[in-house]
């Protein structure tokens, strides 16, 4: 198994390029879409990029924290990711969001299970949560099923939320309490 480490800031401009690489399979014929933004915009925006990296220095007791683990190969690859980040709302502070991604040569390889396993105890652990909530395409029916088997339950969904390159496509919202 992969090894799972916190998000290093000398590890940044490689996780960028990951990143990057990852959100460029966004529907694609081969994965299909797995982010609401259409095919010819797919990749990682610079100011998403930078709003990413600034919230990692933010405590956790201040709003707009994010924190994010990244699995490596024995080489060093980063080859998943996955991340917890503050609700935008005031008064959430004991909840977060979440979001990950793995590499298409290593999914179905329980490394999702992994990343997944590693966020939700430093959650309960280490930052003391009681919620972790996330939102997914909902005809993304591989990832909702890795997440119902790993404790969230669908809690919503938006009918035809977005419209991207013609499709129209839900939105469903899932939860995890810690």
């Amino acid at each position: 198994m992969p090894r799972i480490a916190p998000l290093a800031a000398q590890d940044f401009e490689a996780f960028a390029h990951y990143l990057d690489d990852h959100l460029r399979d966004n529907g694609s014929e081969l994965t299909g879409y797995f982010q609401p933004q259409s095919r010819n915009q797919s990749g990682l925006p610079l100011q998403r990029l930078l709003a990413f990296r600034q919230a990692l220095s933010v405590p956790l007791d201040e709003p707009g924290w994010r924190r994010a683990w990244v699995a490596r190969t024995a080489e060093g690859r980063i080859i998943g990711h996955v991340d917890l980040r503050a609700h935008p709302q005031a008064h959430t502070a004991h909840r977060c969001l979440l979001g990950m991604g793995v590499d298409r040569a290593h999914r179905r390889q329980a490394l999702g299970q992994a990343l997944l396993r590693h966020a939700t105890q430093w959650a309960r652990e280490e930052a003391g949560l009681a919620w972790i909530d996330l939102q997914v395409l909902s005809h993304n029916l591989a990832a909702k099923a890795l997440y119902q088997r790993e404790g969230f339950a669908q809690i919503g969904e938006i009918a035809a939320m977005f419209r991207i390159d013609g499709q129209e496509m839900d939105y469903s919202w899932m939860a995890k309490r810690l």
